[in-house]
C-alpha cells in the first residue's frame, strides 16, 4: 500500500435503518450507478463484453436493471453506508 495507508471507515455496525431507507439506498445505488455511467461514456467510453482501457469499453455500461447483482451489491453497499453516517451523525431523513 502507497504511504502505508490503512483505511478507517466510521463505525457504522450499530445504526439501524426501517425498510424506507432501505429502498432509498437502492435509489441512491441506481443513480451512482447512472453517475458513473455518464461520467464513463461523457469520456468517450462504450459498452464493450471486456473491459478494455484503451479501447474505452467497459461491461458495466448497462442499465442498472441489467447489472450483475455483485456490481449492484457494491452500490448498494455505498448508498447505504453513506445514509447511515449520515444518521449516525445526527441528521435526520425526514
Amino acid at each position: 500500500m502507497k504511504n502505508n495507508y490503512v483505511p478507517h471507515p466510521a463505525e457504522l455496525d450499530g445504526v439501524e435503518v426501517d425498510e424506507r431507507i432501505m429502498r432509498l439506498a437502492e435509489k441512491i445505488a441506481e443513480n451512482t450507478h447512472e453517475v458513473w455511467a455518464a461520467g464513463r461514456i461523457s469520456e468517450g467510453w462504450k459498452y464493450g463484453e471486456k473491459l478494455d482501457a484503451e479501447k474505452k469499453t467497459h461491461p458495466m455500461l448497462v442499465p442498472y436493471s441489467e447489472l450483475p447483482e455483485s456490481e449492484k451489491d457494491y452500490d448498494r453497499r455505498t448508498s447505504l453506508q453513506t445514509i447511515k453516517l449520515i444518521l449516525k451523525l445526527g441528521f435526520k431523513i425526514i
